[in-house]
């Protein structure tokens, strides 16, 4: 993967010859910080390639560089004061070598500026900023995955999460649809509808948290810079809801002084199904001179539908509209300061779900309901931003989301009259993050800063036949938090580095019963609240022998909040959960030296109070503690690039895990019952200790190809297959069921010159149907072999424009 980056990378920075450069003057605008991530910058500003003879030089500390200078000028300010200098290699770009020799053995230097980097280049350093600093991946003491869209293949650009989770093993999802599904990570994963129940993984947009107990939001990604996943938990940075881990999609930003712009087109035809559509645009402006930009993303997809309703007589009804778009207008004055205000908005509307009845033809289902859903999604921020020279830097970041998510259900009986189940959520937050950090290339490196959550969750239900469908009890939660959080690394040997940390949290939950049947209002309390406060530790330790090598050992806890939840028209509240894990790893990152790479970790984890949703006796999910549960799992990723612009990968994740004690009065394992033992009559009998959601084995093996052809031409391939292992649906007898256990497929090839490039895609080459979900509605799943497919084999055809 970071080979891709890295090949990527190069081809863009040697686009234009760097003598021409060396003697223009450009804006250019370096953060302070390391010179890895520095000569990176500079070069895709410049449009130039730069080397470094010694790896060690690429952890230098260097100050900020702002200002309408030449190359030349940029590179003497950035080694200011250190024994390294900027040697000129005329069209081949620059060096950067030491003054004075090190002792030892060194890496050889970077030759021409070629698309695909010969093995013994230098890498740029990827930098981890889910870390709430500039940290590097190679001091990263945990389980992460930095990706750019050059990673994904050709045409991924207007995909949205599902492409990640194909890109990564680790990451998986529900597949209710669009702008409705549950993440899980690290196989945390508790349960498969939307409900008050706060998500397992945190996703964030550059700095601003994207939800808190709502789905994912599926936001497309158009013109994004690079890609986080933190494998869980990360409480002690993040807070709540991050028992999985974190996804961090951090947009392209303004371009001071830049005019840009872009243009993406395609179309896709799938095997039994409708055509599908994307287009996107993006501009980036100069709005007062070097000072203040302004980036514009719009886009629209239509995924074609590919199911069949043969009790409706209409085909392909699962066809799904998506449009949106980003605007960000980011100011410089200077002194290093940086202010951007930014929002995006997104609107998904799905006309029918996505399962089909597995007794039926291949791709059908029989629904006298049409069980369409809708996200609407809005996102404003702001983030101001100080760097110091001294390597200080302090971040505020504000952000507030609104999104309203609708459902309708099939909810007929079995050789009844045709109903449904409508839900309708509708979720506010606002957050504010305020932290100061430090990272001068010094022996300590720190961060400290405070958060504020306010969150507020309202599920107002229908149910009953079609034309007389009523009121059900429904549910509001909020949620306010008030945080103080820190880390410190400290190097305690030359090659080990210490880190521990803390967040101390106070959060006042409240929640009450909406739309309550007199009868219950007056036999239960409906409304409930309370405060408390919740202290997340960590510890991690790294040891780095060799500038490639790194091993680790890492501690950290996470926790979610209770709430309430409606439960056999019961009105109940459930209490938090959390988890606690220990983590032994190590990273091989020296691909420049042997081309082979490699990252494995073994991972324990104590899961407590475990919130998931069960099916009540009126067939409705509600939300309970069914006890307490552990996971042990095993993640591993090789990468081997046999000769220049060849990289091969595989990857895969093996998960155990189990209900070790069930909540009696919600939970009780068939294999535990006693002849004649009474069991509560609200409790769930279920058939296997294991938790929902999660495989056994999930797998992935990936090829790209790279390469120049005659006349400039570049020439990318690729192909992937993965497997996802097979796992349960939920608990209980009727969410029990079997899912999963196919193998997916997909390759592309894209061909450029200059700004213009086309490309071809074909996804599910063997046209697999496969399971990915066996749930369509709740309601019809006790009489009905319920699946969701693959999308049928799907050809598209594209192009990208770049001024």
């Amino acid at each position: 993967m970071r080979h891709a980056e890295r090949a990527a990378l190069i081809f863009l920075l040697g686009a234009v010859s760097s003598a021409a450069h060396a003697e223009s003057r450009q804006p250019i605008e370096l953060p302070a910080g390391r010179l890895g991530p520095a000569i990176v910058v500079l070069g895709r500003q410049a449009g130039i390639s730069i080397g470094i003879s010694d790896p060690a030089l690429a952890s230098l500390p260097v100050r900020r560089v702002s200002g309408k200078i030449t190359v030349k000028q940029a590179l003497a300010q950035l080694l200011k004061g250190s024994d390294a200098r900027a040697i000129s290699l005329g069209d081949n770009g620059w060096r950067i070598v030491r003054t004075r020799a090190r002792p030892g053995p060194q890496r050889a230097s970077m030759a021409a500026a070629l698309p695909v980097a010969p093995d013994d280049a230098p890498e740029a350093e990827i930098v981890v900023t889910g870390s709430k600093r500039a940290m590097p991946l190679a001091g990263y003491p945990g389980s992460v995955s930095v990706m750019t869209m050059a990673d994904f293949p050709a045409g991924a650009d207007g995909a949205g999460t599902d492409a990640i989770a194909s890109r990564l093993p680790g990451v998986n999802s529900t597949h209710l649809g669009s702008g409705r599904n549950k993440l899980f990570m690290r196989g945390i994963a508790d349960s498969s509808f939307n409900g008050p129940t706060q998500a397992t993984v945190g996703q964030y947009l550059g700095e601003t948290r994207l939800n808190y107990n709502a789905p994912d939001p599926d936001l497309r990604l158009y013109d994004i810079a690079t890609i986080e996943v933190l494998q869980g938990p990360q409480g002690t940075l993040h807070g709540a809801g991050s028992l999985g881990g974190v996804l961090r999609i951090l947009p392209v930003s303004p371009r001071m002084g830049a005019t840009q712009a872009s243009l993406a087109l395609s179309g896709g035809s799938t095997a039994h199904g409708g055509p599908s559509y994307d287009g996107s645009a993006m501009i980036n402006l100069p709005v007062l001179g070097d000072k203040v930009a302004l980036r514009a993303v719009g886009y629209a997809v239509r995924d074609g539908g590919y199911i069949d309703d043969s009790l409706r007589d209409l085909q392909d009804v699962n066809r799904t509209d998506t449009y949106g778009g980003r605007l960000a207008l980011r100011a410089e004055p200077g002194s290093g300061w940086t202010i951007e205000l930014g929002g995006a908005l997104q609107s998904i509307r799905g006309d029918d779900s996505q399962s089909a009845n597995r007794d039926l033809p291949d791709l059908t289902k029989a629904s006298p309901v049409a069980q369409a859903f809708a996200n609407d999604y809005a996102l404003g921020q702001i983030v101001i931003r100080k760097d110091w020279d001294n390597g200080l830097s302090f971040v505020s970041a504000s952000g507030a989301v609104r999104q309203d998510i609708s459902e309708t259900y099939d909810a007929t009986p079995e050789g009844g009259a045709p109903a449904l189940f409508r839900q309708k959520s509708r979720i506010s937050l606002l957050s504010s993050e305020n932290r100061l950090s430090h990272d001068g290339g010094g022996s300590v490196s720190w961060v400290v800063g405070t958060s504020l959550v306010r969150n507020r969750y309202r599920l107002n239900r229908l149910a009953g036949q079609v034309s007389f469908a009523r009121a059900v009890t429904g549910v509001s939660n909020g949620v306010d938090e008030a945080t103080l959080f820190g880390e410190m690394t400290l190097r305690v040997a030359p090659a080990v580095n210490l880190t521990g940390g803390g967040r101390l949290t106070y959060a006042r939950l409240s929640g009450e019963a909406l739309d309550t049947p007199v009868a219950v209002a007056l036999a239960t309390r409906m409304q409930a609240q309370r405060g408390e406060t919740t202290v997340l530790p960590s510890l991690a330790i790294s040891y780095a022998p060799h500038h490639a090598l790194t091993l680790f050992a890492r501690y950290q806890e996470g926790f979610r909040p209770g709430g309430i939840a409606v439960r056999n028209e019961i009105v109940q509240r459930y209490q938090n959960d959390d988890v606690s894990s220990a983590e032994l790893g190590l990273r091989y990152g020296g691909r420049g030296d042997t081309g082979f790479d490699a990252a494995i970790s073994l991972v324990h984890t104590r899961w407590r109070d475990i919130q998931a949703d069960l099916i009540d006796g009126f067939g409705l999910p509600g939300t309970a503690n069914i006890g307490d549960g552990r996971i042990w799992s095993v993640d591993a990723a090789l990468g081997w690039r046999p000769v220049p612009g060849l990289r091969i990968e595989a990857a895969g994740v093996f998960a155990d895990s189990r209900l070790t004690s069930p909540q009696v009065n919600v939970v009780v394992l068939r294999s535990s019952l006693a002849a004649g033992a009474p069991i509560s009559a609200d409790a769930v009998i279920a058939e296997s200790n294991a938790l929902p959601n999660v495989a056994r084995f999930n797998g992935r093996i990936g090829a790209e190809y790279a390469t120049i052809l005659g006349g400039d031409y570049d020439f990318r391939l690729s192909g992937w297959a993965r497997y996802v292992g097979r796992s349960r649906l939920g608990i209980g007898p009727v969410l029990g069921v079997a899912q999963g256990d196919f193998l997916d497929t997909a390759m592309s090839v894209r061909i450029g010159r200059g700004g213009y490039g086309l490309f071809l895609s074909a996804t599910n080459l063997l046209d697999t149907i496969g399971n990915r979900f066996s749930l369509g509605s709740p309601f019809t799943l006790p009489h009905e072999s319920q699946i969701t497919p693959l999308r049928p084999r799907t050809i598209r055809i594209g192009m990208d424009v770049r001024f």
